[in-house]
């Protein structure tokens, strides 16, 4: 017996389970695509897959749906591959480990996937379903939605017939989502210089650990620390209070996307003035942690002899630069939405630090809901490259998206709403960036909703799906489709 079979609910928690067992993280989709083309086959649908990994599957209406508009049902076939630092887990072949928790489903040290792979459940529960009343539906999931929406920008939509659009990568019950941000990778490149390490220095590990992370947009606001701007300010300190050590990596870190959670530098310094390096250390502990206090409790900085050999260190002048782009580059809310009260309306977010051998990575998400102002904030960040001796390129550009002011979904789908849970529903706008931006440009008369079960702290390894939401949002979609005659 699987985990979550005692959960029943036709089928949804069944093919979740399913595809918790087969990796899927951005750029890892195959199996999982040929997965779900498997089952089209066996179900007799019509189903296609192009270069991108993207998938296609088509159900025809049940009987008296013949005339209704087609309706899309779209989610990302990849997750967020993030975990505690204890747990041995590989992304790339290891299963899903799930635990039921109260009300819950979780992972055991790893994030989940329910960010997206309940949208996939859902969509393969639908097109299982033979007692499903329904127009035709299209199912559409695509790939590499983490890591820049790479699908959506491939897919072609020419075989799409749908008017209606319902994608399912929302995390709030009942709140429908109509706007979201448009966003862009900034990608920093600094040339890494070196010189050998002083005979007289030991290598060090300086590690930043036990910060709570999350979404870099829809957790933006909530001022969760960032690991890597961390130490940015970590390294400055030991350089202001003039301990002479030498820097040979940095790196923390997986996802732009994803506030970062831990990061690690490593250094070389003499062992005769370790305690002072670690007093300063303990003295930035303190004051980060009562600076986080209502956020990032369990912050832990740590100082301790390095197992592997340094022969190579960074020079000075590198060095430099790599502390001034951790403590320069942009992080957290830029500037709060005028239309919208309490909505984020720009942010960045420094996800990812990585260290090769002739050149230091710096991957920054940005987001905003207003074109000019991401554009100026990418502008801003560009500028503190070229000042610090480096490149950078803009990567992964995606729009913004408003619907339609002659929307005839969401009547529907609030009426479906109320009908089932007896509560009141609401239209709503994230600061996060779904991919109906990229749809609405190719397939302008789409009338479009964003939306799905609660979860919570997704990217990241307390990720978590209400199991009570998830049977909720289930039953609601099932009785949209009916009134969609």
């Amino acid at each position: 017996m699987g985990v979550l079979d005692a959960l029943g609910t036709d089928r949804v928690f069944y093919y979740f389970e399913e595809i918790t067992k087969i990796p899927h993280g951005s750029g890892n989709e195959k199996a999982l695509g040929e997965y779900i083309l498997r089952f089209a086959k066996e179900k007799g649908l019509y189903a296609r897959t192009d270069e991108a990994g993207n998938v296609v599957v088509k159900k025809p209406a049940s009987t008296g749906y013949e005339q209704a508009p087609a309706v899309i049902i779209q989610g990302h076939l990849d997750m967020v591959c993030e975990k505690l630092g204890a747990i041995r887990h590989d992304f790339t072949k290891d299963p899903i480990s799930l635990v039921i928790d109260g009300d819950f489903i979780r992972a055991e040290g790893t994030t989940l996937g329910a960010d997206d792979g309940i949208a996939v459940a859902y969509a393969l529960a639908l097109l299982d379903l033979d007692t499903l009343e329904h127009p035709a539906l299209e199912i559409v999931l695509t790939t590499a939605e983490e890591t820049g929406m790479d699908g959506a920008h491939a897919l072609d939509v020419n075989d799409l017939e749908g008017q209606y659009f319902i994608n399912m990568d929302s995390e709030e019950e009942g709140k429908f989502l109509i706007s979201c941000c448009g966003g862009r990778r900034m990608h920093i490149s600094l040339p890494a210089k070196h010189r050998p390490k002083p005979e007289n220095e030991t290598p060090y590990l300086l590690q930043i650990t036990g910060l709570l992370g999350g979404h870099s947009g829809s957790d933006i606001h909530l001022g969760r620390a960032n690991a890597n701007k961390l130490m940015g300010r970590l390294l400055y300190a030991l350089t202001e209070a003039h301990i002479p050590y030498c820097l040979a990596s940095v790196n923390g870190g997986t996802m732009d996307n994803a506030i970062c959670r831990e990061t690690s530098a490593v250094l070389t310094l003499d062992a005769k003035i370790a305690v002072q390096a670690e007093n300063i250390i303990k003295d930035m502990e303190r004051l980060l942690k009562d600076e986080y206090r209502h956020t990032d409790v369990d912050m832990i900085l740590s100082l301790e002899k390095h197992s592997d050999a340094v022969d190579m260190v960074l020079t000075e002048e590198t060095k430099k630069n790599t502390i001034s782009i951790l403590m320069l580059i942009p992080f957290g809310v830029e500037s709060m939405s005028l239309d919208i009260p309490d909505l984020v309306e720009s942010s960045s977010n420094i996800g990812v630090v990585r260290t090769d051998a002739d050149c230091i990575h710096f991957d920054n998400a940005v987001r905003s809901s207003v074109a000019s102002r991401k554009e100026a904030l990418c502008q801003k960040i560009s500028v503190i490259a070229s000042l610090c001796g480096a490149t950078v390129e803009g990567l992964n550009d995606y729009p913004g998206w408003i619907n339609r002011e002659d929307a005839k979904l969401t009547p529907v789908l609030q009426a479906a709403y109320a009908e089932i849970t007896g509560k009141a529903s609401s239209l709503t706008a994230i600061h996060a960036g779904v991919e109906c931006g990229l749809f609405a440009e190719k397939m302008p008369w789409l009338d479009m909703v964003s939306m799905g079960p609660d979860m919570y702290d997704v990217h990241t390894p307390q990720e978590r799906l209400s199991i009570s939401s998830t049977i909720r949002v289930w039953e609601f979609l099932k009785e949209a489709l009916r009134r969609m005659k």
